[in-house]
């Protein structure tokens, strides 16, 4: 039996009401820096400040958050300010000398760390075309396709990224095709250029010819550069959550395209393997890394539950049951929603918590740290917002 529209706006109000009266004001409340600028995002379980340095991933993801509620939900003033904030900060002190961007940085501005690789430019695309939107303002849309370009570059043109590996045993990750592909999704939406459809076209081809393995049923996080599965440790491992979060992606642009069958098939194949390999029969929840093989995962937070493989499979498992009416993704997106209420959602004082250990028992308290911060909860609660009204709209 297919859920009804009673069951539907139950799960709307929820989403709903958990963006606008928890998630964002929790965030909101606890994290903008009114002195220096940019947001505090390192947070103990009541909001609490735990470390005062500021994560450039986090800071744009923030930006994008806020200019995206202001641009879809409603024009309201205190989310545009504290993006502009954030955005202010952001231009000051995020990008070195060079062009390319830091990855984390003192209270102050200062730079801390830099990365080799370049998702901070793409969470940047995304932060600036949003706010470009918000403002008309052509200054943000400089900078958005500046930082596009400069992922694009540094991820397609060789030898400007310092490999991780040597040459004996080059790899490449999922990673880089699947942010471009969201990157650029929100670049033609925010900008109104269809231009950006030949890189999401590019970026999905390389997953369905080099990640995506069906004769093993899987999708792999890192391949050789010919898309060949390397026989090690990492060259077997798979990341469910990161797997089902590309697979998300895809149904958006099979949306966009009017409901593209091929799309649609390929996006809810990843879903059914990656669900099937990553969800713990035992606990419940998504594990985090799992072998091709089955054999013994190198990395001992393996069987940990981290929050955001479980926001992004709430997404796709409801975006898979849109895109396809087949009951057994809403009783997914049920089972894996019911897990993380109850295990990742704070009622005493908002938000999520991040870390758990297998067996559901919470890890430690942080709400924020450099790697957590305000996106991948919001974002989940505004895509299922979103997506079930659209699943009552054509009830």
């Amino acid at each position: 039996m297919l859920p009804g529209d009673e069951i539907i706006r139950r799960y709307t109000q929820i989403y709903r009401d958990g963006l606008l009266d928890d998630i964002i004001p929790f965030w909101l409340k606890n994290s903008i820096d009114d002195q220096y600028g940019g947001y505090l995002i390192c947070l103990n379980r009541d909001g609490s400040l735990i470390d005062t340095d500021k994560g450039v991933w986090q800071t744009g993801r923030f930006i994008w958050m806020l200019a995206s509620l202001y641009n879809d939900v409603e024009k309201k003033d205190e989310w545009l300010q504290a993006a502009l904030n954030g955005a202010d900060f952001l231009m000051k002190y995020g990008f070195d000398t060079d062009g390319r961007m830091f990855f984390q940085l003192s209270r102050e501005g200062l730079p801390v760390r830099k990365r080799r690789y370049v998702f901070s430019e793409a969470f940047a695309a995304i932060a600036f075309a949003a706010l470009y939107r918000a403002t008309s303002d052509e200054k943000y849309m400089l900078k958005a396709k500046e930082c596009f370009d400069i992922y694009y570059r540094y991820t397609t043109v060789p030898g400007l990224i310092s490999p991780k590996f040597t040459a004996d045993r080059q790899m490449k990750s999922l990673g880089v095709p699947m942010i471009g592909i969201v990157t650029a999704q929100e670049m033609r939406k925010n900008l109104n250029d269809s231009s950006y459809n030949s890189y999401i076209d590019d970026w999905i081809n390389e997953i369905k010819s080099d990640f995506i393995k069906p004769e093993w049923e899987a999708v792999m996080e890192n391949v050789g550069q010919d898309g060949s599965i390397i026989d090690h440790f990492d060259g077997r491992i798979l990341n469910p959550g990161h797997a089902i979060e590309a697979a998300w992606f895809i149904l958006a642009e099979a949306g966009y395209r009017g409901g593209d069958k091929g799309l649609v098939q390929t996006a809810s194949s990843m879903i059914d393997w990656m669900w099937k390999r990553g969800w713990d029969n035992e606990y419940g929840g998504i594990l985090y890394f799992v072998d091709l093989k089955g054999l013994p995962v190198q990395e001992y937070w393996h069987d940990m539950k981290f929050w955001w493989p479980h926001n992004e499979t709430i997404i796709a498992t409801l975006m898979a049951y849109e895109a396809t009416g087949e009951k057994r993704y809403f009783d997914w997106f049920e089972m894996i929603h019911d897990y993380s209420f109850k295990n990742f959602s704070d009622n005493e004082y908002g938000e999520w918590f991040g870390y758990l250990h297998r067996d559901g028992r919470l890890s430690v308290p942080v709400k924020g740290n450099i790697w957590k911060g305000p996106f991948h909860v919001p974002r989940m609660y505004l895509k299922v917002w979103q997506t079930l009204e659209r699943i009552v709209s054509k009830n």
